[in-house]
Formats: C-alpha cells, structure tokens, sequence
C-alpha cells in the first residue's frame, strides 16, 4: 500500500481502558488494543500535522493474557486512595498502517511533500520513533521495530472468529474532521484467525458528539517543514 509501514510493537503491559470501567477509579483493559491506541502509536513513531495516520489492521501475536495491580492513583485534592487496575500482559502485535495528507490543513499545503514523509516516517521506525511509545497508558512502555505484517507464527492463527462486542474506535478530532467538535466514535470489531481489520473512522456509524472544540493553530512559524527536516536527514542526523 502507498506511504505505508509494518511494525512490530511489543511490551510487557497494555492498558486499552474500557471507558466503563473508569468509574470510581477503577481501570480494566480492552482485551485487544484499539484503533485510537495504535494510531497514536504511529503518531509516536512520526506525527505531522499535515498527515492523517490510518491504521490498517493489527494481528494479536500472544495469547490474551490479563493481570490485576493494585495502584495508587494521584489525588490532586489531597488524600491517598487505592484503585484496582486489570492490565494486558506480555504483548505483542504486528500492525499495518497508511498516511494521507490532512485535507481539512490548507494552510499546510506549503508541506505535502510525499516522497520526503514517507521516507522520513520509514527512518524514524528503524530508530524506535521520534517519541516514547506506550501501549494505552504511560505506565506500559512499549518498543517499536519495522517487520513483514503477516510472517511468523502468532498464537491465534487458524483460531476462527472471536466477536469483540462494542469498543472504542477511536477521537474525531477538529484538525481531521473539518468540524468545530471533538466526537467519540464506537464499533463492534471481529477477530479473524489473530488479525483485526479496521474500519476508517468516516465509516463508523455510532458517532457521539463530546465537546465543542476549535482546531489547533499550525503554520511555518509552529511547523518545521518536511523539506528541512529531510536535508537533516541527508546530512545524517536525527529526523
């Protein structure tokens, strides 16, 4: 596929919070990540404003595996709690992803150069990402590494179909959208033989509007260009 990566993403611990169970504190993971989840993955990998990242699809390496921890949430008014957080152990997913130029962003046109992103964004997979990865929260670490989608053995091969119910898709944000709101999308994801493929977020139908929100303010003074990021490149040093 055009301007596309394979990666292989791994850690010890994931945390896909099930926004239900946030109520009083209490966090349990999804059982698989989600589309929001790995795209800010790839966002960690190389994020431009110019870009809208597309998560193809993921396939679930590792047996679902889950852990409960006793934690010790911040109270920022004082006091001391205890909360009980269920986390995905040991993970492992291979995923499939595409860019697209950002067509809500004319006045980023100045910086669609796709030759010079997909290049850089291939560069700075090799280089474990541009940012810290984290498998859903910042508490799971995670690391990145390019890879073929599909090679090696994964544990739900030939596994058949496992009906997910209803999941967090992912954020409708304005800078993607065009819209002056920030909507949550949902979907009902089945898992075939290990791999999820994922629907794009104009197709989901259960979408539901959160909060008014205006789009973030980007030009070439808040903005490094693709091209001088790439003559960086060039000149060998970190993209």
């Amino acid at each position: 596929m055009r301007n596309a990566i394979e990666f292989v993403v791994y850690g010890e611990y994931a945390l896909f919070t099930d926004p239900l169970t946030k109520l009083g504190g209490e966090k349990l993971s999804y059982q698989v990540p989600t589309y929001q989840a790995l795209k800010g993955i790839v966002e960690s990998i190389y994020w431009k404003p110019t870009l809208v990242m597309v998560v193809d699809e993921v396939r679930i390496m590792k047996p679902i595996r889950m852990e409960s921890k006793g934690i010790r949430p911040m109270e920022y008014g004082g006091g001391n709690t205890l909360a009980n957080y269920t986390y995905l152990r040991d993970v492992c997913y291979q995923v499939r992803a595409h860019f697209i130029f950002n067509m809500n962003r004319p006045d980023l046109a100045y910086d669609r150069n796709e030759f010079k992103h997909h290049n850089i964004l291939k560069r700075s997979l090799q280089a474990g990402g541009r940012r810290d990865i984290f498998l859903g929260a910042r508490e799971c670490q995670a690391y990145v590494e390019p890879c073929v989608f599909g090679e090696g053995k994964g544990f739900y091969d030939g596994y058949g179909d496992i009906h997910l119910g209803s999941m967090i898709h992912g954020i409708n944000y304005p800078d993607e959208t065009g819209r002056n709101q920030m909507e949550v999308r949902l979907w009902s994801p089945v898992m075939k033989d290990g791999i999820i493929q994922f629907i794009r977020p104009e197709q989901c139908t259960q979408v539901r509007t959160i909060t008014d929100m205006a789009p973030k303010y980007f030009d070439d003074t808040n903005v490094r260009s693709v091209d001088n990021l790439y003559a960086q490149l060039e000149e060998g040093g970190n993209p």
